[in-house]
């Protein structure tokens, strides 16, 4: 009897936000360990930090490596560390599911007519993105094998891909793409990381199509046309577009692997598309296209509201029926604000430590990003394995920081810091 009550009591508990961020978090930090076992018994000349470090990595889909040569590891342990990326793609997915209630409305419009998540509401999603992030897998993995991509391979870059890794089976891509055809294939399977996940399952499967379900993909498409032309038209006077579309792609899908030959100019630019990232509902990081162009949009309205006083201006996203609230803006700005601290202070962790500030500026956003550091960063010659223990923990904190969306940390923060 008192057993019954107590399992009564423990269900009538009210989970609060602080509790989902935590649990979170702890995922973040404990799930690793049990990933960096494998590397800790099989790489007996590689130390335990080191195991967590590539564990941490692939868990966050960020892509760092502490292993200079790939091809002197078993391949058991190659498909080890490509399965701890589709892991943590899943659990990021599960993780936005679980904190909802942080984000804006229009976020929960691109799932669900529901006012909010109940229990029930929250198990039917989370099962939807079991499906389809599992189905989008094997789709990739088949098309990667119709481009005469062995099976290994085809494998390890699917779940590489549609967890916006950076893993690969190969010291280099071009080994494996080495024709513009299989080039460009799979700069258009990246892709699936950019979009949202649940825009296929839509267009497909929704009866009576919602454009509130389709508003953030069609903004990600035109921005995504709007940069296919650009880069087209200015950065291809003595380039190979297929490689400059390749590394266009993997950038605002934060994956981040690049091929040989990227200009070395362009290397600001493709940082500039890591932080503005992908859609709210994709694997991808960022601080998410639609809360910049929110932003800006709010922004042009205030300002011509003072120049024309008399005119209304309605903040509202353009091919949706929904307005910006108030408080999504300040969430949005908030969010910004987060990272410009958190850059700035792992920039400065890691200057101080020794690395130089422009190795420090960009390893920090694409950090933040959880974007594996390639040629087009200019960062592909940077040694994991040999850099100290404070730098090795300044980079996992903030891979993780990184991975549970900034706002969550302002939230986190708030809790300590006041009392209401």
């Amino acid at each position: 009897m008192d057993l019954f009550f107590f399992f009564k009591k423990f269900k009538t508990i009210k989970i609060t936000i602080y509790n989902k961020i935590f649990a979170v978090l702890i995922g973040y930090i404990f799930l690793p360990i049990i990933i960096s076992i494998p590397f800790a018994i099989n790489l007996s000349n590689v130390s335990l930090i080191n195991c967590y470090f590539e564990a941490i990595s692939g868990f966050t889909s960020t892509g760092f490596t502490v292993f200079d040569n790939v091809k002197h590891l078993d391949e058991s342990l190659i498909i080890w560390r490509s399965t701890s990326q589709w892991i943590g793609g899943l659990y990021f997915l599960f993780s936005i599911i679980l904190l909802i209630d942080i984000f804006d409305n229009n976020l929960k419009n691109s799932l669900t007519n529901f006012i909010s998540f109940n229990t029930s509401e929250t198990f039917k999603q989370t099962a939807k993105i079991l499906i389809l992030y599992t189905s989008l897998t094997i789709f990739i993995f088949l098309i990667l094998n119709l481009i005469n991509l062995r099976t290994f391979d085809s494998l390890n870059l699917a779940m590489t891909i549609i967890s916006s890794g950076g893993f690969l089976p190969v010291n280099k891509i071009d080994i494996i793409l080495n024709n513009q055809i299989s080039q460009t294939i799979f700069s258009i399977l990246m892709l699936f990381s950019f979009f949202s996940l649940f825009l296929i399952y839509n267009l497909i499967f929704l009866k009576k199509k919602n454009i509130n379900f389709f508003s953030e993909d069609f903004h990600l498409l035109i921005y995504l046309i709007l940069l296919i032309i650009v880069f087209f038209v200015f950065f291809n006077f003595d380039y190979n577009f297929s490689i400059i579309f390749f590394s266009l792609v993997s950038s605002i899908s934060n994956i981040g692997i690049s091929l040989s030959g990227v200009p070395d100019n362009l290397y600001f630019i493709f940082l500039i598309l890591v932080i503005i990232g992908g859609s709210f509902f994709s694997t991808s990081s960022g601080i998410r296209f639609l809360k910049i162009y929110a932003l800006i949009k709010f922004s042009i309205n205030e300002l011509l509201s003072h120049t024309r006083p008399k005119h209304i201006y309605i903040n509202k996203i353009a091919f949706s029926d929904k307005l910006i609230e108030q408080s999504d803006l300040y969430k949005y700005f908030l969010s910004i604000i987060v990272f410009i601290l958190s850059l700035f202070i792992v920039s400065s962790l890691l200057t101080i430590s020794g690395i130089n500030f422009e190795s420090s500026f960009k390893l920090g956003i694409l950090t933040l990003m959880n974007t594996v550091n390639s040629s087009m960063y200019n960062l592909d010659t940077l040694n994991f394995s040999e850099m100290n223990y404070f730098n090795k923990t300044t980079l996992m904190v903030f891979m993780i920081i990184g991975r549970v969306e900034l706002l969550t940390i302002l939230i986190i923060c708030k809790k300590f810091l006041f009392k209401n």
